[in-house]
Parts: C-alpha cells; sequence; structure tokens
C-alpha cells in the first residue's frame, strides 16, 4: 500500500467527525446560521493566506518535475479559493480586512508552516486539507443544499479540478516517500486541526 493510500485509510474515520460536526451538517443542509458561516469565512480566509505561503516554502524546495504542480497549487489557492471567500464574505457581511485568527486558525497554520521546512514532511502535514475539503465536497455534493451560497461552497470543493490538484498532492508525497510513521503523524494530526478549525470562534 501507497504512503497516500494508507493515509486515506486513517482518514476516513476522521472525516467522519467533521461530517457530523454542526458547522459542516449546517452547510449540507443550508441553514447553518449567518454569523457562524461569516466567523468560518474570515478564519478561513486568514488560513488560505498562510496556506499559498506554505506552498510557497514547499516549491522553493521541490524537485523540478513538482515545481509547478506547487506554484498552481499557490496560485490556484490565492485567485481561485479566495476569490470564492471574498465573493461569499461580500453576501455574509463578513470583514475580511478587520479578522484576526483564532486560536484553531493560528494553531493550524503555525503547525502547516512549520512543518513546511521539510519538502516530505510538509507535503503530509498540508494533505489532510486538500484530501479532506476535497472529499468532504464529493460527499457533500451527492445530496447538495439548495441555498445557493452553501451550494456554491459545497461545488467548489467537488469540483473535478480540485480533485485533480488533491491527486498531484498523493502522487507528490508518494514519490518524496516521508517516514511513514512521521507522516501518519503529521496527518493525524492535520486531521485533527481540521476538525477544531470547525469550532468556529
Amino acid at each position: 500500500m501507497s504512503i497516500s493510500a494508507e493515509l486515506h485509510a486513517i482518514g476516513r474515520p476522521l472525516l467522519d467527525a467533521q461530517l457530523v460536526h454542526p458547522t459542516v451538517a449546517g452547510i449540507a443542509r443550508g441553514d447553518l446560521a449567518e454569523p457562524v458561516f461569516r466567523s468560518w469565512l474570515e478564519q478561513d480566509y486568514l488560513f488560505l493566506l498562510d496556506y499559498v505561503r506554505v506552498f510557497s516554502r514547499l516549491a522553493w524546495q521541490a524537485p523540478d518535475g513538482h515545481l509547478g504542480d506547487l506554484v498552481d497549487l499557490a496560485h490556484a489557492t490565492f485567485h481561485e479559493e479566495l476569490d470564492l471567500h471574498r465573493s461569499l464574505s461580500a453576501e455574509f457581511g463578513a470583514d475580511l480586512e478587520g479578522a484576526r485568527k483564532g486560536p484553531a486558525c493560528a494553531a493550524y497554520t503555525a503547525f502547516l508552516l512549520e512543518s513546511a521546512a521539510s519538502y516530505a514532511e510538509g507535503l503530509a502535514a498540508l494533505y489532510p486539507c486538500m484530501w479532506g475539503y476535497s472529499t468532504l465536497g464529493r460527499i457533500l455534493a451527492e445530496n447538495p443544499p439548495a441555498e445557493p451560497r452553501y451550494r456554491a461552497w459545497v461545488d467548489t470543493y467537488a469540483h473535478p479540478g480540485f480533485a485533480e490538484l488533491t491527486g498531484r498532492i498523493a502522487v507528490m508525497i508518494d514519490e518524496a516517500a516521508p517516514d511513514p510513521r512521521r507522516a501518519r503523524e503529521l496527518f493525524t494530526a492535520g486531521m485533527a486541526h481540521e476538525l477544531a478549525f470547525w469550532d468556529v470562534p
């Protein structure tokens, strides 16, 4: 079994905990209280800015064959995901410029930026976000919310293009061949950060 496949097996029960979280369940139904989603958007906006920095730090270390992959991921995050956040934030009245990191966001971004000091370990640490959101999007899209703003959020992460980007990371992890024990530790820690992130301030 490849390292990425092993991480998928570890991750599925941890993803199930996200699916039943009240914030995710509210998005899935399309009836999440607007102040909750507004707060989440503000925190995730700040998270994504640092996520771009994580991709950039890993790109600096990447082998030539994957430099473009990481630049593509940084570009897609900065332009596409953040554009979605700006659009949704305007509809929900979120204050992106005035937002400050809550404890979950600060802890998660610190974990990722520190892990990115090592190319192989950084890939394993960031994979829960890519794989988790791609899988959540696919599952939620099976019965999408009728509310158009929440539907737009689901559609973004259910998009085949996002799944393709996630697949690139899986290939890169397998090729980078991090220590399997360390990869499992970092992936599990990242999944824990993902779950905590839904507890918005």
